[in-house]
């Protein structure tokens, strides 16, 4: 049995009719750009928030950007975030001509660590950038009090949340401004780049459609210098189509997991130990319980693994996909060694680099295909395989 790491064709194919009916809506309105696809998703993805606005744009990198410019970052600022996170959390930092400033993460959770975090923190802080990474919410409230007193804005990388919740309240709800992705590996994915800014504040929805469209307030009339990042109406309407089907696809998502993590403590008991700092308790650590209160939605179902390169090259030899996010913390990244990090300066997310490893999760993966994969791993720290 090969058990491909993503098979989108099992979420896309039952929905081919619908997508291709759709497509043609937008062929037939001749509105190829923005128009009432994009702003009936902008509706639709603030609804599923809770929140009044919605800026649909053509990247979950420029939502990341342009929620950090409309909130005043800048040149001379500083926004922290973490290191264990995509490239574009940090780029879009630095491509506002603020300064990257990293906290290390919790090895519970890989999200930053809120007194960490804290301990970073300058004069010339403008915000805080915490990720929900793998669709866990980070740990809000923590980060919501500390902004509040500290007086700097506070921006959620939701790239990997939708759907996700933190008590009665939503991934994209929280801080000033949240950024989504809707890149096609997503949870809810395009058929190509897409993003969205969701926010609570009014001025912060107006700057960013400001923004988005060369700094335009119509008419050719440009009142700052902005860029073009405009969510293009096919995208808009494959989203709306498979909206429709997000919480179904998340709920079945978190069932695989509950099932992965369930395999993987019969083969591997001393798994439950994953969130210690230090040396892993077992070859294999599937995820810590999530915090109170979170419902995640496994955008990947992430472990610790010993002699991880040995262990994907097994998994390779027998047609089974996995991947590493992220095997390089951004500090250590050669663009950003101008910042004067250094191997050592953030050991969990190190830690982390080295040792985690994605499995196949997604809408359609069987129970077969879950224990082809288990069975595997326990083949090869066995001397089976």
């Amino acid at each position: 049995m090969s058990v491909p790491f993503l098979d989108l064709n099992r979420q896309h194919g039952p929905l081919r009719r619908e997508i291709e009916a759709a497509l043609g809506r937008v062929l037939d309105s001749g509105q190829y750009i923005l128009g009432s696809e994009t702003t009936s998703l902008e509706r639709t993805i603030a609804g599923r928030c809770g929140v009044p606005h919605a800026v649909a744009v053509a990247s979950g990198t420029d939502a990341i950007l342009l929620a950090l410019v409309a909130l005043g970052a800048g040149p001379g600022t500083e926004v922290v975030t973490t290191p264990f996170t995509f490239m574009a959390t940090g780029g879009a930092v630095a491509r506002t001509g603020a300064r990257p400033v990293f906290a290390d993460i919790d090895p519970a959770t890989y999200n930053l660590d809120p007194d960490l975090a804290e301990a970073a923190m300058t004069p010339r802080t403008r915000a805080l950038l915490p990720v929900d990474l793998y669709g866990l919410c980070a740990d809000w409230a923590r980060f919501e009090s500390l902004a509040a007193s500290r007086g700097v804005a506070l921006v959620e990388d939701a790239a990997q949340s939708i759907g996700a919740r933190l008590g009665d309240r939503a991934a994209g709800a929280f801080g000033d401004a949240a950024a989504f992705s809707f890149y096609p590996t997503k949870n809810l994915g395009g058929m190509g780049d897409g993003g969205l800014v969701t926010t609570r504040r009014a001025d912060v929805a107006d700057r960013i459609r400001l923004l988005r469209a060369h700094g335009d307030a119509g008419g050719y009339d440009h009142r700052e210098v902005g860029m073009n990042s405009r969510l293009d109406a096919f995208q808009a309407a494959v989203l709306l189509v498979k909206a429709e089907r997000l919480d179904a696809w998340n709920d079945e998502r978190r069932r695989i997991a509950a099932r992965y993590t369930g395999r993987l403590l019969d083969l591997f008991p001393a798994g439950a130990g994953s969130a210690s700092r230090g040396r892993l308790p077992a070859p294999i650590s599937p995820p810590s319980p999530a915090p109170a209160e979170s419902l995640p939605i496994f955008h990947q179902y992430v472990v610790r693994a010993e002699r991880r390169p040995d262990l994907i090259a097994h998994l390779r030899s027998k047609s089974i996909g996995s991947a590493v996010y992220y095997p390089t913390p951004l500090h250590l990244q050669p663009c950003f060694r101008e910042l004067g990090y250094r191997a050592g300066s953030f050991p969990e997310s190190e830690r982390a680099a080295s040792e985690t490893l994605a499995l196949p999760i997604y809408p359609g993966l069987t129970e077969a295909e879950q224990d082809e994969v288990c069975e595997a791993m326990s083949s090869f720290y066995r001397g089976r395989g």
